[in-house]
């Protein structure tokens, strides 16, 4: 991996991050409502709100609390939330893994049965099963995420009651976990019953985001296959005596995987911000579910750490994007 590719992608990495820290800040503190107001009751006298503005920062200048919450930041203090008075680095990262594991398993998900559709798609060009999946994908493309929350919900609580459609495990469970990584550490442990009732807790909230997925993933794939297979190399193969499926699997397919590779990173970035709505659906204790409760309660202070990890996260995630095609196709690595 080129040096100078690698610490370009770094360079652009930080000013962005301050960028999404100083828009957060600036606009939290123009939009209107008072944090404080969530935290009084209507005993609370003048003196009382007066002190908690204090205690909070929110009686300074906007210029000054910002200076002052850099400060913070540069020594790992987020602050403490203003609806949970709690730590909110502890709370961000006690929620963190869960929204990472549903997300990782939505990848996963919809990456392979969109990389199966695609293929499936393309060897039966023109017949049943290309116009079956085209239109398996439309369909896909055209439900949100949070709808087929719920069609889930209607068909596996209602129809067939098989699988659990709320929170992360069997709370009646004892677990003795050291993370908040279940899931991983699960597995690392060898406790499969434990991995079993995980994995029925994220079948359906991964499904729901992971089917508008696998409709990008396998009309992207098979678009790529498609030019891959009209090119002088494939019909080469052929003449060699190598049969179709040969050509499109060990041929075709490495050549075809570029873009769709990208396009998997960019929405695993976007599927990360986007599970609030499927965590309220399914009760899920994630990131989603915090933030959409730090929103209700406008506690700047959470809402603030919230949008700042994220904002890390898919930066790291688009560095990760940009080393992965670099290291698949070395043009990328010249640019």
């Amino acid at each position: 991996m080129n040096r100078r590719f690698l610490l370009k992608r770094l360079l652009l990495a930080l000013p962005t991050l301050l960028g999404v820290i100083v828009v957060v800040f600036v606009l939290l503190r123009v939009v209107p409502g008072d944090p404080i107001a969530m935290m009084t009751t209507s005993e609370s006298t003048p003196a009382d709100i007066a002190r908690l503005r204090h205690d909070y920062g929110l009686d300074r200048p906007i210029p000054v609390q910002f200076a002052r919450y850099l400060s913070q930041l540069a020594h790992g203090d987020f602050g403490v939330s203003i609806s949970l008075g709690q730590d909110v680095g502890k709370l961000v990262l006690d929620r963190f893994p869960a929204t990472l594991e549903l997300a990782v398993m939505a990848l996963m998900l919809g990456g392979s049965c969109g990389l199966a559709l695609a293929l499936a798609a393309t060897y039966w060009e023109g017949g049943w099963v290309e116009t079956l999946t085209d239109g398996f994908n439309a369909i896909s493309l055209a439900v949100p995420e949070f709808l087929w929350g719920l069609i889930l919900i209607l068909i596996f609580a209602v129809f067939v009651p098989v699988l659990p459609i709320s929170g992360r495990r069997d709370p009646s469970r004892a677990i003795g976990l050291g993370s908040e990584f279940y899931l991983f550490e699960a597995l690392l442990r060898g406790d499969f019953r434990l991995v079993g009732d995980l994995l029925a807790h994220l079948l359906l909230p991964a499904t729901a985001l992971a089917l508008p997925m696998v409709a990008m993933v396998a009309r992207i794939l098979k678009a790529s296959l498609q030019v891959e297979l009209a090119k002088d190399y494939i019909l080469f193969g052929r003449i060699k005596g190598f049969s179709r499926l040969w050509v499109l699997i060990r041929q075709a397919l490495p050549n075809a995987m570029i873009p769709t590779v990208t396009a998997l990173g960019v929405h695993f970035i976007f599927l990360v911000g986007g599970t609030v709505l499927v965590e309220l659906i399914f009760a899920y204790p994630g990131i989603g579910n915090l933030l959409y409760g730090a929103a209700v309660n406008r506690d700047l202070p959470l809402i603030q750490g919230i949008t700042i990890a994220f904002a890390a996260l898919l930066i790291g995630l688009n560095l990760a994007v940009d080393i992965a095609c670099g290291l698949i196709d070395p043009r990328v690595r010249q640019r």
